[in-house]
């Protein structure tokens, strides 16, 4: 985002002026640089139907915030490495975004990991992503196919560079037919294994219908690219009662064997293990034979780890892990990307995760989001006005709620988590409409 001709010029004596006169100078920069630059510097904060700032929201002489990925990008911040690591922000602008994306790297040449995250629908994928990556930029849902395709995330510490593929759960081509889904659904995890480095294999664990046994698709997943490396993160252990039905799972999954090592299990165990496990008449009616019919483990897994992905110190360990298998190679994008999302397709993502949350069954699958507005207010802050369709009266009655409560409610929701997104301040405005 170089400003050309006198602007360039204008820029570099400002910053030249600051670096000698110390920090009244530094704060007039501050409020100079919006025209200097040629473009007003934005950031947002979230509501329905009223401005509010949290917490998180930057000072007014820091729109962006402290070390925000734009002030990064543009040379403006020198950050203290004797801190904690930064998590850029997301900045609230399209053409910001895509620049940044497409902006060299800024360590060219280190080490660099694509890791996909493979499960079934609903195992917790994006909530473990969000967390490895240290802001909430995927939609998470108790319901399933809250992800509908791919999408990135860029976790930058010190030389190494960790990019994580959320994909779609893993489903069978008769659920995708029967349930009208995107193919999307069936084609992205598939597409992001051709790239990978390192596959993390996800399961439930406080699932018991599915956890004795990793899916058909998962295992058919990676006995075609079982020349990627892959671990098991077996998620959710803090609901278990009887931490001991780990070690029965873990031989199960992984079939005895961790990277080459047998596993020591106990006779009784096994026993328990097999009388434990679901029969045919307990299986879905999307189980599908892959292979062998009798297997249900990996046995060439490196390593597996037991964590809640709720659990800051749990997902620590596993990204600590994750930074030490980067390999020697240049990075793909710069430190300051968080996402290869839009700030549109993450508002969207979001706002379609409220409605998964809230409305009962299969209505939230059939509201269509229109985005009617997106831009800076008199104020400075982000005005949003989204449209949702919806195909029945009943459906829009359920969406509003009684005296519209539902809808304004959802509204603050997602305002809140794009202030935690964007680092910003933001009107939101929901309306719904009945689809013709």
């Amino acid at each position: 985002m170089a400003a050309p001709g006198w602007q360039g010029i204008a820029l570099l004596r400002t910053v030249l002026g600051v670096w000698t006169r110390g920090p009244e100078a530094a704060r007039e920069c501050a409020a100079r640089l919006p025209s200097l630059l040629g473009s007003q510097r934005r950031c947002i904060s979230c509501v329905a139907s009223q401005a509010f700032s949290g917490p998180r929201l930057a000072s007014a002489s820091r729109p962006n915030g402290h070390s925000s990925a734009l002030d990064c990008f543009l040379g403006l911040s020198q950050p203290d490495s004797s801190l904690t690591f930064h998590v850029p922000a997301v900045s609230m602008h399209r053409d910001e975004q895509d620049l940044l994306l497409v902006h060299r790297p800024d360590m060219p040449e280190n080490r660099v990991l694509r890791v996909v995250i493979l499960g079934a629908p609903n195992a917790g994928k994006s909530t473990l992503s969000n967390k490895l990556l240290g802001r909430k930029v995927f939609p998470v849902s108790k319901k399933v196919h809250t992800t509908r395709s791919q999408a990135l995330g860029v976790i930058t510490e010190k030389e190494a560079q960790v990019i994580l593929l959320d994909t779609p759960g893993l489903i069978s081509p008769a659920k995708q037919k029967r349930h009208h889904l995107e193919p999307s659904l069936l084609e992205d995890p598939w597409k992001s294994m051709e790239s990978a480095d390192l596959v993390v294999v996800l399961v439930d664990v406080s699932d018991q219908w599915t956890r004795n046994q990793l899916s058909p698709q998962v295992l058919q997943c990676l006995t075609q690219f079982s020349q990627v490396p892959s671990i098991l993160v077996m998620n959710k252990v803090d609901r278990l009662k009887q931490k001991s039905v780990l070690l029965e799972l873990t031989a199960a999954l992984t079939e005895g064997v961790v990277n080459g090592k047998k596993l020591t299990v106990r006779q009784a165990l096994r026993s328990q293990r097999d009388a434990r496990r679901p029969g045919p008449a307990a299986k879905g009616p999307d189980t599908e034979s892959v292979g062998d019919p009798q297997r249900t483990g990996w046995p060439h897994f490196q390593e597996i780890f037991m964590l809640s992905a709720l659990s800051q110190e749990d997902v620590k360990i596993l990204k600590q892990y994750l930074l030490a298998q980067a390999r020697p190679g240049p990075w793909e994008f710069h430190s300051g990307v968080l996402t290869s999302q839009t700030p549109q397709e993450i508002c969207a993502n979001i706002v379609r995760e409220k409605l998964l949350e809230y409305l009962p069954q299969e209505v939230p699958y059939g509201v269509q989001q229109k985005t009617m507005m997106w831009e800076e207010g008199p104020s400075g802050q982000l005005v949003i006005e989204q449209k949702l369709l919806v195909p029945k009266e009943s459906h829009m009655r359920l969406l509003i709620g009684p005296k519209g409560h539902l809808i304004s409610q959802i509204a603050q929701e997602v305002g809140q988590d794009l202030m935690d997104i964007f680092l910003c301040e933001v009107q939101l405005r929901l309306s719904v409409k009945l689809l013709k």
